[in-house]
């Protein structure tokens, strides 16, 4: 039997910004924690939608027509083929839901992309 996943420690085992970390897969999704800070590179996932949960700070979920501010506690999807730019109000911390082939970043090449295979699991 598996044992619960403690947020607040995974997120205190590390301290880098805008790399996830994998802490778990359910139904063909990566849950994954994320320290963010400053702000992210606009970018899209064709194929998927992706959720944001924030726990800690402030995080601005920029689209191109809208901003969506989010609190602890509150979360947005971001619906496939929309494109985003997170921004850290400074700092935050989130939990992402997307299913396992999303691509950080979209895929795209950005030097800050993390790929699939480099998320570290916690």
């Amino acid at each position: 039997m598996a044992n619960a996943i403690d947020l607040k420690s995974k997120l205190e085992s590390f301290d880098e910004t805008w790399s996830p970390r994998i802490i778990g897969e359910a139904n063909g999704q990566y849950l994954k924690l994320a320290r963010c800070e400053g702000t992210l590179e606009w970018h899209s996932h064709e194929g998927e939608d992706e959720v944001f949960l924030c726990l800690e700070g402030r995080l601005v979920l920029e689209l191109r027509d809208r901003e969506i501010v989010l609190e602890p506690g509150q979360l947005f999807i971001v619906r496939r083929g929309i494109e985003h730019r997170p921004r850290a109000e400074p700092r935050a911390a989130v939990l992402l839901f997307e299913p396992t082939q999303t691509e950080h970043l979209g895929g795209g090449g950005d030097p800050r992309e993390v790929g699939i295979d480099d998320q570290e699991r916690i």
